[in-house]
């Protein structure tokens, strides 16, 4: 057999005089404390309603209860609680008049998924430019600067624009570069990542003087 609880709901409304005025909403045990957690099970729950410019309604896993707005009083709900969250609410105020409760304990909110800080997929087309001057860049087609990669495979546009530079990618399971000192030119590479790791982008005559750059590779 269920045990019955009781509960006292209350609506407790101020007259909004002056700057200071306001109103509440709050749920209450028998002995006037404050009530954030309950046992499932069936209770009865007394909701007095002290404004007709307000109401109280309570929301939940298989409870939907509300007083009228123009209602002023006490009634009695008896209700059902399982595990989960329960919310009240004045529905003409629910962004200042709202609070909550917990029954039971509800499983815990889905993790969220794991970040992959703003990663392209492999739809993106990337163009990797070196040269003329002394800087190389791996953009997509829109301009943006490539931080992080999706696991798939790429079509990257290589463009060489300097005979004293060359284009060199590194990532795992990948290794090409055009040839330095003698090619300038543009290239089409199709670069598949299949692994978790770095992609890397440089100019080999030129990497320790600050021509290289790199976008991690995530799942």
């Amino acid at each position: 057999m269920r045990r019955v609880a009781t509960a006292v709901l209350a609506l407790v409304c101020t007259a909004l005089l002056g700057a200071g005025g306001g109103a509440a909403q709050s749920l209450q045990d028998a002995q006037g404390d404050r009530v954030t957690q309950l046992d499932p099970g069936t209770y009865e729950i007394e909701v007095t309603d002290r404004s007709d410019f307000h109401n109280f309604h309570l929301q939940g896993p298989g409870v939907n209860e509300a007083t009228g707005v123009e209602f002023t009083g006490t009634v009695t709900w008896r209700v059902t609680l399982t595990d989960g969250t329960y919310a009240f609410v004045c529905d003409v105020h629910p962004s200042s008049m709202r609070g909550s409760f917990i029954a039971g304990t509800p499983p815990p909110p889905a993790a969220p998924p794991p970040s992959t800080g703003g990663a392209i997929t492999a739809k993106s087309k990337l163009i990797l430019t070196s040269g003329p001057a002394q800087v190389i860049t791996l953009k997509t087609a829109a301009g943006k600067p490539v931080k992080a990669m999706k696991l798939g495979t790429y079509t990257v546009t290589v463009r060489d624009r300097g005979r004293i530079h060359n284009a060199h990618v590194v990532a795992p399971g990948f290794n090409r570069r055009t040839s330095p000192l003698t090619y300038t030119g543009t290239r089409v590479w199709k670069v598949k990542l299949a692994k978790s790791g770095t992609f890397r982008f440089l100019c080999d005559p030129h990497a320790l003087v600050g021509m290289k750059g790199s976008a991690k590779i995530v799942r």
